[in-house]
């Protein structure tokens, strides 16, 4: 059990509401540390719609660097959301696609996309109000 949950469950119990705080190492952080960045995010995206090559990852993700996304593959990959395959090919064929844990991913953030689409024009109507 992490620290968030554990000191939730005893505010409860004492019948308050306790804060959340984010504390390293607990497992909402872990897991926003995992997904919450636009990259990952974009990459997982792009792959969910099957396998694809670095060139054509690279030209699908508008703005990412080489570094960035080479940077990302591997983290995801040592994180088992994703797949590389080497063919023994020259020049090298190297392909990824999501494992079933990061298909699993990519279903559970689908609400969070389903959500942007609804709000976005608020969102961006709030952004430019606040500009004013």
């Amino acid at each position: 059990m992490d620290s968030v949950t554990s000191r939730q469950q005893v505010a409860k119990a004492a019948g308050a509401v306790a804060p959340l705080q984010l504390e390293q190492g607990c497992t909402t952080r872990r897991v926003f540390d995992l997904v919450a960045d636009k990259w990952m995010l974009s990459i997982l995206c792009v792959l969910s719609e099957g396998t694809a090559r670095y060139s054509a990852l690279q030209r699908a993700i508008v703005g990412i660097t080489p570094k960035v996304l080479t940077q990302h593959l591997r983290s995801l990959e040592s994180n088992g959301l994703l797949s590389r395959t080497v063919y023994p090919v020259v020049p090298p064929h190297v392909e990824y696609e999501l494992t079933d844990l990061g298909r699993s991913l990519r279903q559970a953030l689908q609400p969070l996309l389903v959500w942007g689409e609804s709000h976005l024009d608020e969102v961006e109507q709030a952004q430019s109000a606040r500009k004013r």
